[in-house]
C-alpha cells in the first residue's frame, strides 16, 4: 500500500511537471518563438557544462549506441519525468502518458526508445541474413516466423493481386480526393519531404515529380489508412498473403509507403502492437535491419532487397530499419499488422 501510495504521488508529480512544461511551450510559441528556437534554447540551456537536454541526448544517446538502461542520465536531464518508470518498472503507463501528451519539443523516436522494453537477444543471435522462402506454407510460417522475431522474405509471394497493375501515384491521388481532409485524421510520415499531411503530398507533387523526371526532387512518404471507404476500395485489389494461417486476422488499418528512387525511411524502430507483413507491388526497395542497442554486441545488421511481387514479414518493433528505393519504377508497398 505504501509503495502504491508513493507511486501515485510520483505520478502526480510527473503530471504536474509535464503540464508545466506544456504550458511553457505554449507560452513560448504564443510569444513568437518557433519550434527551432525552442530546440536551440534547450540545447544551449547550459553551454558551459554541456549539460543541456539536447547535448545530453546527442552525446549520451545518439552519439554512441548504448544499452537503454544507461539512459538514466537522459531521464535526469529531462527533469525526472520518467523516474516512476524506472522505480516501479511500469514502462507502459508512462509511455502511454507520453503518447497522449503533446511534447515541449518534438523528440521523434527518443521518448519511445527510452521506455522500450529490452529484447531477448536470442531471437537474433544466430542471424546474419534475412530468411528467404518460396511457396511458404502456413505451417512453416507459424512454426518458424510468426512471433519469433526472425524476419523472412517470401519471394513472389503476391499471387493474383490486381494491385500490381492498379496501384500508382495517380490511383492514390484520385482515391483520396474523394475523402477530402478526412484522410488527414490518419498517421502520415513525411520522412524527408516538405509535406505535413497526406493531402498536401498527393496534391503537392507535380506529374513530373511523381514520374521521377530528371531534375525533379526525390520524394518518399508513408501513411496509415483509417478510412472505411478507402479500405473497401483498397481491399478489392489485395488480400492477406497465402502463407498466413487461416485463423490469422489483420488489423483494419493498412500501411502504405510510396516514393521515388533514392532514400526512403530513415533508420527507426516502430511502436506498433504486432509484427507486420509488407508487399512490394511496384519498384525495388532495399531494407537495412539493425539490432536494438542491447543486442548489437551479439546480433548482426544486414541488408536485403525486396523485388516487385515479394512479401516480407518482420517485427518492426524489434528491429531498427531503413529503406532505399532503387532506380526505375516508383516504390509502392502496402501491408498490415497481424493478430
Amino acid at each position: 500500500m505504501e509503495a502504491a501510495s508513493t507511486c501515485g504521488k510520483r505520478l502526480e508529480q510527473v503530471k504536474k511537471l509535464t503540464d508545466q512544461l506544456i504550458a511553457l511551450r505554449k507560452s513560448a510559441l504564443k510569444g513568437g518563438m518557433n519550434h527551432e528556437q525552442l530546440r536551440e534554447t534547450l540545447e544551449e540551456s547550459s553551454p558551459a557544462s554541456g549539460t543541456g537536454t539536447f547535448a545530453v541526448l546527442r552525446h549520451g544517446f545518439v552519439g554512441r549506441r548504448t544499452n537503454p538502461s544507461h539512459c538514466v542520465h537522459l531521464i535526469v536531464a529531462l527533469g525526472g519525468v520518467l523516474s516512476v518508470a524506472l522505480l516501479v518498472g511500469n514502462y507502459e503507463l508512462v509511455r502511454d502518458y507520453i503518447r497522449r501528451t503533446p511534447c515541449l519539443v518534438d523528440f521523434g523516436y527518443f521518448s519511445d526508445e527510452i521506455v522500450r522494453p529490452l529484447l531477448d537477444c536470442e531471437m537474433c543471435r544466430k542471424l546474419n541474413a534475412v530468411a528467404i522462402e518460396r511457396n511458404l506454407s502456413q505451417e512453416t510460417f507459424a512454426e518458424k516466423y510468426a512471433y519469433s522475431g526472425i524476419p523472412v522474405l517470401v519471394k513472389e509471394g503476391i499471387v493474383n493481386w490486381s494491385a500490381m497493375s492498379v496501384f500508382s501515384f495517380k490511383y492514390f491521388q484520385g482515391l483520396y480526393t474523394l475523402t477530402g481532409r478526412r484522410a488527414n485524421l490518419c498517421q502520415f510520415f513525411a520522412y524527408n519531404t516538405e509535406f505535413t499531411t497526406l493531402t498536401d503530398a498527393l496534391n503537392g507533387i507535380s506529374d513530373e515529380r511523381a514520374s521521377c523526371q530528371p531534375g525533379e526532387k526525390p520524394w518518399y512518404f508513408g501513411w496509415s489508412n483509417c478510412h472505411s471507404g478507402v479500405e473497401k476500395q483498397l481491399r478489392k485489389h489485395f488480400q492477406l498473403p497465402d502463407f498466413l494461417p487461416a485463423n490469422t486476422e489483420d488489423t483494419p488499418m493498412d500501411w502504405i509507403f510510396m516514393g521515388s528512387p533514392g532514400p526512403g525511411a530513415p533508420l527507426h524502430i516502430d511502436t506498433v502492437e504486432r509484427p507486420s507483413w509488407q508487399a512490394q507491388v511496384s519498384g525495388r526497395k532495399t531494407w537495412q535491419l539493425v539490432p536494438s542497442p542491447e543486442c548489437e554486441a551479439v546480433c548482426h545488421s544486414f541488408n536485403f532487397t525486396v523485388e516487385k511481387g515479394d512479401i516480407m514479414f518482420v517485427d518492426t518493433n524489434a528491429w531498427y530499419h531503413s529503406t532505399f528505393v532503387h532506380p526505375g519504377e516508383i516504390s509502392i508497398a502496402i501491408g498490415s499488422e497481424i493478430v
